[in-house]
């Protein structure tokens, strides 16, 4: 049997979270995804980043040469020996051209696998709140073309007909087919009291639903000031929506929050704030690299056994210093006997995560309170104090550990270096600040707050802020907005991800409740 060289995979409708386990591995196995436009950035980041990445854009479906472009493309990656993922937003089989692509690979001798994916006339509903099947609501569900061959001339269908048939009917439509396909159901006799409902960017942080009776809905799309596309569902199932509705219930839907955090480390904080409805926008303001010198940090890891105490400050301590304990002349084996100091819980679950028990936690996770931590837990006078940190990190806790009689040895582990706001195929933060585009920005360590200001210009940013929230993730965070004339408008009581976010939870809520 011929391995397969070419999958053809359904990204779904929007939600990058809605791909199939099967989808998202051969994603990741991938080396050339040949990806339509309207898949989500967030999914196409979790590709091998060594993949070769390739837009096809909209207008690759809209004429045939284009498509038999795109169909040439895929097979000529896939005779490169190359694992080609062809990502189809949507379903690839469903009034899409996955199997215009599929046949063409068939012809060519080409070998290729189908992964479907959920239609966004699926999808969209069922995040509105709306069942497009119901026991009591009709035998039929019908799926009916719109804008998937990015027209906006009505579907040609046999509109008399699909107007008098009793149960649902579900179209992807462009903006503009859709007054047009609300008024042919209306002329050909579909009942205007009929529930009805149109889903703009489903599945998605900024989807709205509008809904009523056909008639209604007549009358809105008709003066709506709305571009790009929808799902329209009409049918008696939509009246459920009042009691089934939850992707646009939750705390911070809607929401637009800046996440700064360097990109490998935003995971987290992107994927809770996703949970709860926001919108993340991902505005990497650092980055996290290995020092320029790695002979200090190595020798340190080679005499590790001679320590009595490591601290670890951060998450990223942790990471580069056992990287380089296991890659370069030190030996993992050697901690045995040396007591491990975290920051917080963060800092510790990185270090747990490797097999490595934490020995003292501070209750309080600031650099004051692991010195007093550590000078409870221990006397200090001689002893050896290794920590492993970044080359920007202040110099409070050495110097209290000094002054504590402990000989402290501090190493860079990493570096923190600021990346370029601008890059292309990022967001243009500045624009959506300046147009109050942006609900809250996030700093979660002092040089993020100093990269952001130094991009976006040191005088003008506490006025470019100045109405939109600041979530700081700690006082010495906030102490460097303060420096910068910014001020901090959310500071959670422990200073870890969660917290901060559920620290614009409370703060949105209590907004939410004003307005009310």
């Amino acid at each position: 049997m011929r391995v397969p060289r070419v999958f053809i995979v359904g990204a779904g409708p929007g939600d990058p979270s809605l791909i199939t386990v099967r989808g998202l591995r051969r994603l990741s196995e991938a080396d050339v995804v040949v990806h339509d436009h309207l898949v989500p950035p967030r999914l196409l980041r979790l590709a091998p980043a060594d993949a070769e990445m390739i837009d096809v854009g909209a207008a690759a479906i809209s004429e045939s040469l284009e498509q038999d472009a795109v169909s040439i493309l895929i097979a000529e990656k896939a005779r490169e020996h190359r694992t080609v993922v062809r990502l189809k937003w949507g379903d690839p089989f469903v009034f899409d051209s996955g199997a215009k692509e599929a046949l063409f690979l068939h012809e060519q001798g080409v070998p290729f696998e189908v992964v479907p994916g959920i239609p966004a006339t699926i999808g969209a509903p069922a995040y509105a709140g709306v069942p497009i099947t119901y026991p009591d609501a009709g035998d039929t569900l019908v799926l009916v073309r719109g804008h998937e061959d990015e027209t906006d001339a009505p579907p040609d269908v046999d509109w008399k007909s699909l107007a008098h048939l009793t149960g649902t009917i579900a179209c992807y439509v462009g903006t503009q087919q859709l007054h047009g396909i609300v008024e042919a159901l209306l002329k050909h006799g579909r009942p205007g009291d009929e529930s009805a409902a149109v889903i703009y960017h489903g599945t998605q942080p900024g989807q709205r639903t509008v809904d009523g009776t056909l008639q209604e809905l007549e009358a809105v799309v008709r003066d709506a000031d709305e571009h790009g596309s929808a799902v329209l569902i009409v049918g008696s199932a939509v009246g459920l929506r009042a009691h089934l509705r939850w992707f646009d219930t939750r705390p911070l839907f809607g929401r637009r929050i800046v996440v700064t955090r360097a990109a490998e480390q935003a995971g987290d904080l992107v994927e809770q704030l996703a949970d709860l409805g926001a919108e993340p926008i991902e505005a990497a303001a650092v980055q996290v690299v290995p020092p320029v010198d790695l002979d200090p940090l190595d020798d340190a890891c080679e005499r590790i056994d001679t320590f009595d105490w490591v601290v670890f400050t951060s998450a990223n301590g942790v990471e580069y210093f056992l990287r380089r304990l296991v890659a370069g002349r030190g030996d993992i084996r050697n901690l045995k006997g040396v007591r491990l100091c975290a920051v917080g819980p963060a800092t510790g679950e990185r270090l747990t995560r490797h097999g490595i028990k934490v020995d003292l936690m501070p209750d309080e996770h600031l650099a004051e309170a692991v010195a007093a931590a550590l000078q409870a837990k221990d006397d200090l006078t001689g002893k050896r104090v290794l920590l492993p940190r970044a080359d920007l990190a202040r110099e409070v806790l050495p110097r209290a550990l000094e002054a504590a009689g402990a000989v402290v040895e501090s190493v860079t582990a990493y570096r923190t270096v600021f990346e370029s706001l601008g890059q292309p195929g990022k967001p243009d933060i500045y624009k959506m600040l300046l147009e109050r585009q942006i609900d809250a920005v996030t700093f979660a360590s002092a040089s993020t707050v100093r990269s952001f200001a130094q991009q976006l210009g040191a005088e003008q940013v506490a006025d470019l802020l100045r109405t939109t929230v600041i979530a700081t993730i700690g006082p010495v965070t906030a102490e460097a907005a303060k420096q910068l004339n910014i001020r901090t408008d959310i500071m959670p009581s422990s200073y870890t991800i969660p917290a901060l976010v559920d620290a614009l939870v409370e703060h949105f809520s209590r907004e939410t409740d004003t307005e009310d």
